[in-house]
C-alpha cells in the first residue's frame, strides 16, 4: 500500500509543493543575500519597461525601411532621429497647451464647487432631502475650495520626499532608456538564436516557438494599445471641440491614456468632462457621454478588431478579475500591466500544456507501434 502511495500523482505533487515551500521559506530567512538582487532589478525595471515598450512601436517601423536594402543601423538612427523630433514636437506644441489648459481649469475651479454647492443646495431644499436633513451633512462634510486647497497643500508637503525621489528616478529613466532602447532595435533580432544555442536540442523548436508567440503577444498589444490611444484621444478632442466643451484638449488627452485600462479606461475618461460640465450645463454633459459613446463605437468595431483583434483570447469577465487583483496589489501601475501580464502567462501555460499533450501522444504511438511490432513478430513464428 505504501509503495502505491509513494508511485501516486499525489504523493508527487505534495512532495513537490513541499519542497518549494520550504524554498520560500529558507529564503526568507536569509534576505540579505536577495536585498541586492532586487534592488538591481527594481531599478532596472522601469528603464526597461520604458525601452521594451517603444521597441516594439518602433520595431515595425525599423522593420519596413530595412526592406528598402538599407542597413539596420541607418534604419535604427532615421527612427531615433523621428523619436526625438516627435518629443521635440510634444514639448513645443501639446505640453504647453496641456499646462495653459490645466492651469485654466485650476483658476476656474472655484466657479465649478460653486456650482456643485448652489447644485446641493437646490437638492438639499426638496422635501424628501429636507426630511433627511441633508444641509447639515453637507456642512459637516465642508466642501467648500478652500478647505480642498488647504488638504492639498498640506499632502503635497507631507509628500516631497517622495517628489524627489519621483524626480530623481524620471531622470535616470531619462538618461537610461534611449541606450537600452537602441541596443534592443540593434541586437532584438539575435535574442532567440542566442538563446537557441543553451537549450536541449530535445526543446529548442518547442521554446523557440513560444518564445515567438510571446514576441508575437506583446507586439501586438503594445503596438495595438498605442494606436488605440492615440485614435481615442484625436476624435474625443475633436469630438469635444465641436460641442463647445472648455478644456477640450485636455480631456481628451485624458480619455487617450485613460483607455489603456480595459473596460473602466472610457467611463474614467469621461468623468472629468463630465464633472465640469453637469452642473452648469446637462445637456452639454450628455452631448459628451454621445461623444464618447460614437468614438468608442467605433474604436471597438473597427480599430480593436484590426490592430489588435483576439490575439488575447481573454474574457471579460477574467479582465475584470485582473483589474481588481493587479489593482490592489500593485496599484496605477498594476491596473496598465495586468492584462498584458496574464497573457504572457497564458500564451506560456497553453504552449506548454501543448507540450505535454504531444510528448503523451507519441510515448503513446510508440507504444502502440511497438505493439504491433511484437505482435506481428508472434505471429510469424
Amino acid at each position: 500500500m505504501f509503495e502505491r502511495l509513494r508511485k501516486s500523482k499525489l504523493f508527487f505533487w505534495s512532495a513537490e509543493l513541499l519542497v518549494i515551500a520550504t524554498l520560500i521559506f529558507v529564503s526568507s530567512k536569509i534576505n540579505f543575500i536577495f536585498a541586492p538582487i532586487g534592488t538591481f532589478f527594481s531599478t532596472l525595471f522601469a528603464p526597461v519597461l520604458v525601452a521594451g515598450f517603444l521597441y516594439y512601436i518602433l520595431n515595425p517601423i525599423v522593420n519596413l525601411l530595412m526592406k528598402t536594402k538599407m542597413k539596420r543601423i541607418y534604419a535604427i538612427l532615421i527612427v531615433f532621429l523621428l523619436l526625438i523630433a516627435a518629443i521635440v514636437l510634444l514639448l513645443v506644441s501639446v505640453i504647453p497647451s496641456l499646462v495653459s489648459q490645466l492651469s485654466s481649469l485650476a483658476s476656474n475651479m472655484p466657479e465649478v464647487f460653486k456650482s456643485i454647492e448652489a447644485w446641493v443646495n437646490q437638492m438639499s431644499e426638496l422635501p424628501i432631502f429636507k426630511e433627511a436633513e441633508l444641509t447639515k451633512y453637507i456642512e459637516q462634510l465642508d466642501i467648500s475650495y478652500g478647505n480642498i486647497i488647504q488638504q492639498f497643500l498640506s499632502g503635497l508637503s507631507s509628500s516631497l520626499g517622495s517628489i524627489v525621489s519621483t524626480v530623481a528616478s524620471t531622470t535616470i529613466i531619462v538618461v537610461t532608456a534611449p541606450f537600452i532602447l537602441f541596443y534592443m532595435l540593434k541586437d532584438g533580432d539575435r535574442l532567440v538564436p542566442g538563446i537557441k544555442h543553451f537549450l536541449p536540442k530535445k526543446r529548442q523548436d518547442d521554446i523557440v516557438d513560444l518564445l515567438e508567440k510571446l514576441n508575437k503577444t506583446l507586439s501586438n498589444y503594445i503596438s495595438g494599445q498605442a494606436i488605440e490611444c492615440l485614435f481615442v484621444a484625436t476624435f474625443t478632442v475633436i469630438g469635444y471641440s465641436l460641442i463647445g466643451v472648455r478644456y477640450a484638449f485636455l480631456f481628451g488627452v485624458i480619455a487617450g491614456i485613460t483607455n489603456l485600462i480595459p473596460y473602466l479606461g472610457p467611463y474614467l475618461g469621461l468623468a472629468p468632462a463630465v464633472f465640469v460640465t453637469v452642473f452648469d450645463e446637462p445637456f452639454k454633459a450628455l452631448l459628451c457621454c454621445v461623444v464618447v459613446l460614437i468614438v468608442q463605437q467605433i474604436d471597438g468595431n473597427i480599430i480593436y478588431p484590426n490592430v489588435i483583434g483576439k490575439s488575447l483570447q481573454i474574457h471579460p469577465l477574467t479582465i475584470i478579475i485582473i483589474l481588481l487583483v493587479a489593482g490592489n496589489i500593485a496599484g496605477l501601475l498594476g491596473i496598465f500591466l495586468g492584462v498584458p501580464f496574464y497573457a504572457i502567462c497564458k500564451t506560456i501555460a497553453v504552449h506548454v500544456y501543448g507540450m505535454i499533450r504531444k510528448d503523451k501522444m507519441a510515448e503513446e504511438l510508440a507504444l502502440d507501434f511497438s505493439g504491433e511490432i511484437n505482435s506481428s513478430s508472434s505471429k510469424e513464428k
